[in-house]
């Protein structure tokens, strides 16, 4: 997500969304793969959360039931991060956890990570450190140990992460079916709540402790992100399909029904009641809460879809999987198309 305004892209570039680029990849790479035969190795490629991989059929020429799964996740300074609003430490670790949120989103087990830091000229020794010590953190915390990268010097920090993860039945985006309720396991608009009050440049004092531990809770919330690895576990077998929310609530249930070929319900009374904290904050700054929910990213929480029956305890229901094709949000009376999420390319919302 972007954290500061941009200059104004090129006419021409400004055409070219995150979308359109992947398509665009994705067909160079089929066009010029051509030649090489199939591999049975490749499970799942571009278009979910991650790589699937069936290491084991290199073997034997059947899938196994054990799969690996393989992400990979760049931040970088002045895009996703501003180093006036967090320390080097926070941004490492929050690097780590990004690329971790699509491990949980398959509900994979992470493995191990590799790791590329970008270092800019006249660095110091210190702040080298403060970048190890935050991913060492994250690392542990996780059970996820750093066993390689890279360093390469540029003008900016950026830290590339790519992580490793196990599971035996990967979910995917496309496995939503008619009649699933949608569920939201983590919370979400806290961490644009928290980026909007960093933006406005100052914390202002309340004297409500209320809204002092609203405003606390949401700047934590885009500070220190946490993959919510466990979730991802407890979902197998419960859900047909995941997601996580990277780029906003209205762009990943998007994701799901493009991916299903079917038409997400987002119930507008249920999102509303998700985060006292959102609310608290969103009255502060004059924001509609509703759209912090539906367009803050950042998050990280999952969005899952599932039968009521298999329903976790730790899932709140906030719409339902329809016939018919993209998202719509719900209210009392009216329904409403909708589109939303950021756009890396574009650097806004959508």
């Amino acid at each position: 997500m972007l954290t500061r305004p941009s200059h104004r892209p090129a006419q021409r570039a400004s055409l070219l969304t995150e979308h359109r680029a992947i398509e665009l990849l994705q067909r160079e790479f089929t066009r010029h793969s051509g030649d090489v035969p199939s591999d049975r190795r490749v499970v799942v490629g571009i278009g979910d959360d991650a790589a699937v991989l069936d290491l084991g059929a290199a073997r034997t020429g059947r899938r196994s039931g054990f799969q690996h799964v393989w992400s990979i996740d760049c931040s970088t300074e002045g895009v996703h991060f501003d180093l006036s609003w967090l320390t080097l430490a926070q941004a490492a670790a929050r690097a780590f956890e990004a690329a971790l949120s699509d491990v949980a989103a398959m509900g994979a087990l992470p493995v191990a990570a590799v790791c590329n830091l970008q270092v800019p000229r006249g660095a110091t020794a210190e702040q080298i450190r403060q970048v190890g010590r935050g991913q060492a953190r994250r690392s542990l915390a996780q059970r996820c140990p750093i066993v390689g990268g890279n360093l390469s010097s540029g003008d900016r920090w950026q830290f590339t992460t790519s992580v490793l993860g196990a599971a035996k039945r990967p979910l995917l985006r496309g496995g939503a079916l008619v009649g699933d309720e949608l569920w939201l396991c983590g919370a979400v608009g806290e961490a644009g709540a928290g980026l909007s009050l960093l933006q406005r440049g100052s914390i202002e004092v309340t004297r409500s402790p209320t809204l002092h531990r609203a405003m606390r809770r949401c700047i934590s919330a885009w500070r220190s992100p946490i993959a919510r690895i466990a979730f991802g576990r407890e979902l197998v077998g419960r859900a047909h399909a995941a997601i996580d929310v990277s780029d906003g609530l209205a762009s990943e249930a998007e994701h799901l029904a493009n991916s299903a070929q079917l038409r997400i319900v987002l119930h507008a009374d249920a999102l509303r009641g998700s985060s006292a904290a959102v609310r608290r904050v969103a009255a502060e700054l004059e924001l509609e809460p509703l759209h912090l929910l539906l367009n803050g990213g950042e998050d990280y929480a999952l969005l899952a879809a599932g039968p009521t029956r298999a329903r976790p305890k730790f899932a709140r229901v906030v719409g339902r999987v329809e016939a018919g094709s993209g998202v719509v949000l719900e209210d009392a009376t009216t329904q409403r198309a909708l589109r939303g999420g950021f756009d890396h390319f574009t650097r806004t919302k959508r």
